[in-house]
């Protein structure tokens, strides 16, 4: 498959996700999730759902994505039009963390 037309499919993905978490979810701990990347294979089969959200317990939520996914991945197969729906894998996104980590060392740097 074509990069461009896996890299329109991501984009999709995650517009959509966001859309779902952000005013359709009716589970209050999924509201917080903000979806920042999607990683489908080449093949369609499976697809990373790179997320971060403002609750603090990353295992809860991830244990309500996974208890969710068949329901995500349904109304994805609605709103997408694509032959096979993927498989969806939640992994939280740390690099937000990291980029803090990373701007706190440099402002410390500088203060001294």
């Amino acid at each position: 498959m074509e990069s461009v037309k896996l890299e329109r499919y991501n984009n999709a993905f995650m517009e959509q996700l966001n859309i779902i978490f952000g005013t359709e979810i009716k589970n209050p701990i999924l509201k917080q999730v903000v979806v920042n990347a999607v990683k489908i294979t080449n093949d369609l089969s499976f697809a990373k759902v790179y997320f971060t959200c403002f609750n603090e317990d990353r295992e809860l939520v991830l244990k309500e994505l996974k208890t969710s996914a068949g329901f995500l991945r349904h109304e994805l197969s609605e709103r997408i039009d694509i032959r096979h729906t993927p498989e969806l894998t939640f992994l939280y996104d740390e690099s937000l963390e990291y980029a803090k980590k990373i701007e706190d060392k440099i402002k410390e740097i500088h203060e001294k």
